[in-house]
C-alpha cells in the first residue's frame, strides 16, 4: 500500500486551532515538525515535496499552516507573531508525539526561511526536540534609520485606531519590485518575488499577499539571536544558499560559527533564497538532511 497523507488539526496553549498536514508512516519511529516561512502556506516553496520524501524514509511528518495563515485559525488573518509561533511549534511537537507511529524521544524540528529563526529559538527552549534543520534561517529583522520611524509612527496609530473599533491596517507583503513597503529585509529580485506570489497563486490558492502592519512592531521587538546561542546540546544544520540576497549566505554562516552546540552546515552553490528547496538541487540538500537526521538518532553528529 502506497504512503498516505491526511488533514489534521491541533490547538495551541491560547486554544488557536491549526491546521496542516500529516505525512504517517506504518511503523513507530521519528518525526519531523515542519512550518513555512514569513507569511507562507504549507503547499508553497517546495515543503509538501520535501515532506513526502520524509515520508518515504521513514519520517512521520507534520507541515502545517501558521496561526493566522492559511487553513489555521488566528484573528487578525495574516497578523505574524514570532513569539506565539515559537510556542506554536512546542504545541506542534505536543501533538505529534501522542500519534502511534511518533517516537516521542525522536522528533526533530524542521524550518525554512523565518520559521527556521523561528525554530532555532525552539530549539533553545523545549528540550523534547531531538535536532533542527535550518533552512537559509533569516537573520535580519532591523529596518532601515530611514524606514524604522515611519513603520513605529503607523504602527502607534494603527493601535489607536484598532483601540477605538477599527480593523487593522495592512501593507503588502511584498510590491511588484519585490520589496517589502515597511523595509523588512534586505529585499527579493521580481523572479523571487513572482514565485512567491504570482506562482503562489496557483499552488497555494489561500496565500494572501499582506501583513498587518503590527507585524514589524513585532518584528522589532523580536531578538532571537541570543535565544539561539543558548543552544548547548541540541544537534544543528544549517543549508545555506551561496547566492542567497534575503538572508546572506555571509550572515548565517556567522551565527553558525556562533552556535556551540553539535552541528553541521551544507553550502548549496549557486542558489538563491526562494528556490532552495526546489530544482535540480534538491536531491543532493534531501540526501545531507536524512544523513543528519540518521546520524543524529544514532548519535554521531558532529
Amino acid at each position: 500500500m502506497g504512503l498516505s497523507e491526511q488533514d489534521v488539526e491541533f490547538k495551541t496553549l491560547d486554544g488557536t486551532v491549526l491546521r496542516g498536514t500529516l505525512y504517517p508512516t506504518s511503523n513507530r519511529g521519528p518525526a519531523i515538525v515542519m512550518s513555512p516561512g514569513f507569511n507562507c502556506v504549507k503547499e508553497m516553496l517546495g515543503l509538501p515535496d520535501a515532506a513526502a520524501r520524509f515520508q518515504s524514509a521513514g519520517y512521520t511528518v507534520l507541515l502545517y499552516d501558521p496561526r493566522t495563515t492559511g487553513l489555521s485559525g488566528g484573528e487578525p488573518r495574516n497578523d505574524i507573531d514570532p513569539i506565539a509561533q515559537v510556542g506554536d511549534y512546542s504545541d506542534a511537537i505536543s501533538y505529534i508525539s501522542t500519534l502511534s507511529s511518533v517516537n516521542p524521544s525522536e522528533v526533530f524540528i524542521w524550518g525554512m526561511s523565518f520559521s527556521a529563526a523561528v525554530g532555532l529559538c525552539v530549539a533553545a527552549l523545549d528540550p523534547r526536540a531531538k535536532g533542527i534543520i535550518a533552512v537559509c534561517p533569516l537573520t535580519d529583522f532591523t529596518y532601515t534609520e530611514e524606514k524604522l520611524p515611519m513603520v513605529l509612527k503607523k504602527c502607534a496609530q494603527d493601535r489607536a485606531s484598532q483601540v477605538a473599533g477599527n480593523d487593522p491596517f495592512y501593507l503588502p507583503m511584498l510590491d511588484a519590485q519585490g520589496r517589502n513597503p515597511a523595509g523588512f529585509g534586505v529585499g527579493v529580485d521580481s523572479e523571487q518575488y513572482s514565485k512567491i506570489v504570482e506562482a503562489g497563486k496557483e499552488i497555494a490558492p489561500r496565500h494572501v499577499n499582506r501583513t498587518t502592519v503590527q507585524t514589524y512592531y513585532r518584528m522589532v521587538l523580536w531578538q532571537p539571536f541570543g535565544l539561539w546561542r543558548m543552544i548547548k546540546n541540541l544537534p544543528v544544520l544549517f543549508v545555506v544558499p551561496e547566492l542567497d540576497r534575503l538572508s546572506p549566505a555571509e550572515r548565517q554562516l556567522g551565527h553558525w560559527d556562533s552556535l556551540v552546540c553539535p552541528k553541521r552546515k551544507v553550502l548549496v552553490p549557486g542558489v538563491g533564497h526562494m528556490e532552495i528547496m526546489e530544482g535540480d538541487h534538491v536531491d543532493e540538500i534531501m540526501t545531507d538532511m536524512e544523513k543528519f537526521l540518521r546520524d543524529v538518532l544514532e548519535g554521531s553528529v558532529p
